[in-house]
Order: C-alpha cells, then sequence, then structure tokens
C-alpha cells in the first residue's frame, strides 16, 4: 500500500512531503520554511531547528503519528560549531528511546542552516518497543 501525505507542512519544491509505503511513513527533508507556501524563514541556528522539527511534526500529525513513532532520522547541520546545541535541542523533541540518527555536518550551504527527514513505523511508538539488551 503506498499513500502520499500531501498536508501539514508543504513544499513548493517538486516532491512530496510524505510517503507511506506498508508500514512506515518516509518524510522528506524539513528545513526552516512557512509550512504553508514553503518559503524559507531565515534565522539563527535554534529557531531554524526548531521550525524544521515543527514542520516535520506537522507531516507526522496529517499522517495520524508523533515524534515518538518516527525510528530513523537524519539530520543536516551546516556548521560544526552547532553540534553540541543541536545534540541539547534534539533530546526535547525526541525523548528515550530515541530513533536511530545519522548526523551530517557541513553540507547545506549557506541557505539553511538546519534539515532533518525521517522514517516512522506507523503501528507503535519507540516507547512500546522491545528493549533488547
Amino acid at each position: 500500500m503506498l499513500k502520499i501525505v500531501n498536508k501539514g507542512a508543504r513544499s513548493n519544491l517538486p516532491f512530496s512531503p510524505g510517503i507511506i509505503a506498508g508500514d512506515c511513513l518516509h518524510v522528506s527533508g524539513q528545513a526552516s520554511v512557512d509550512p504553508t507556501d514553503g518559503s524559507i524563514i531565515t534565522g539563527d541556528f535554534e529557531a531554524e531547528m526548531r521550525r524544521s522539527i515543527e514542520n516535520l511534526r506537522l507531516i507526522l500529525e496529517a499522517a495520524d503519528l508523533t515524534l515518538d513513532h518516527v525510528i530513523s532520522a537524519r539530520c543536516y547541520l551546516g556548521s560544526a560549531d552547532d553540534v553540541a546545541l543541536h545534540n541539547r535541542i534534539y533530546a526535547e523533541y525526541f525523548s528515550e528511546p530515541r530513533p536511530v540518527r545519522t548526523t551530517v555536518v557541513g553540507v547545506l550551504g549557506t541557505l539553511l542552516k538546519y534539515e532533518i527527514d525521517c522514517v516512522a513505523y506507523r503501528h507503535a511508538t519507540r516507547q512500546q518497543a522491545e528493549i533488547i539488551t
């Protein structure tokens, strides 16, 4: 089963905000943009990161999911100077047990300071997962 999630944060760029494929929702990279028209909203790193995660949250909510359903996240930072702040803010949004994560630094050029994409599991939250130790 495939479903296109075309509400929540939207973009004027040529991609779908999210696609449900079977048990998972794949969410396109979300940046610091206006969720209604996709125009870039600049700010300091913290403001751009929080806006990006809020846009991610809007797409998850459009599919009746939450940040707790996220199982994998990829984070893109413009500058290595923001890594410590990124980890602090990220922990505010993603509670334990946290999603698996990849963080790539120095890849956004000068247009953006932060971007995040994710995969969310539709049938349970991370908190409902069996912990293997």
